[in-house]
């Protein structure tokens, strides 16, 4: 499998990266506006998704590398309580060109609390930084 320019042969198919949380009253849907219990929040699911997709990647991209989120597709399942502990996987599933897709699950004591996929493009950092508007 010929790779795209930029993206080295670390890069593959089956990486993994893992986060955990103590979900704390910050983490909640109460103090994220998203809802008003205090539970778990959606975005703090989402962004939870995100990290274990960075951590996935860990130190395979080069220094003038970083990756961007350009897709999230979650479904949150089940809610999840101050005090308690989730964790959050991410797999590289899939490679087209600079695209990167990672299947990802949440899982607290009682088992799935979110699914899904996260979708990053692998991008040069000062190109990147350069186009944004501010």
């Amino acid at each position: 499998m010929s790779l795209p320019r930029g993206l080295t042969a670390s890069i593959r198919p089956g990486l993994t990266g893992r986060v955990h949380l103590d979900v704390a009253e910050a983490d909640t849907a109460a103090a994220l506006g998203s809802g008003d219990v205090p539970v778990l929040a959606t975005p703090r699911v989402v962004a939870l998704c995100e990290q274990a997709s960075l951590a996935a990647l860990g130190a395979v991209l080069s220094a003038d590398q970083t990756s961007v989120g350009q897709r999230v597709q979650i479904d949150h399942l089940a809610p999840t309580g101050i005090g308690g502990a989730v964790t959050a996987d991410a797999t590289l599933e899939k490679i087209e060109g600079r695209r990167l897709t990672f299947t990802v699950a949440v899982n607290d004591r009682c088992g799935l609390v979110a699914a899904g996929r996260v979708t990053r493009v692998v991008v040069e950092r000062e190109r990147f930084l350069g186009k944004a508007s501010g």
